[in-house]
């Protein structure tokens, strides 16, 4: 993948996109970052980015727990909608639980699935294996 132009962070917690904010500016991922509070609310953001012909996210940075729409909801809703694009989309979640981690790699639209916390050193890994795709 060539630069990435637009991250996508879809998060509740808002420490957390605090770091993520410090961290994709230290890292150089993305010259530009939306961030979004939970599923239903990143779903209109993005519809809305597409009705405006915006340039789509390179890349979705997706948390699994959240209110109101949760990660899967929002990948089922996202199809639904046709929001579908050659994006990659990576689920981030705290949990260690095993399921949630094979039903993500058992998934066609998830690239992968990370660990919190993310770190610079996690970030720079994954711009590096972006770079390879």
């Amino acid at each position: 993948m060539d630069k990435i132009k637009l991250v996508c962070v879809i998060d509740d917690d808002p420490l957390y996109n605090f770091g993520m904010k410090k961290i994709l500016e230290h890292t150089s991922l993305a010259e530009e970052s939306v961030f979004f509070k939970n599923g239903e609310e990143a779903l209109n953001g993005l519809k809305e980015i597409v009705e405006a012909g915006k340039h789509f996210p390179d890349l979705i940075l997706l948390d699994i727990n959240m209110p109101i729409l949760n990660g899967w909801g929002f990948l089922e809703n996202y199809l639904e909608m046709g929001l579908s694009r050659d994006t990659k989309i990576f689920m981030v979640s705290s949990s260690i639980n095993q399921e949630e981690v094979d039903k993500a790699q058992s998934t066609s639209l998830v690239s992968g699935y990370i660990f919190k916390p993310l770190t610079i050193e996690k970030m720079n890994k994954l711009k590096e294996n972006l770079k390879e795709t």
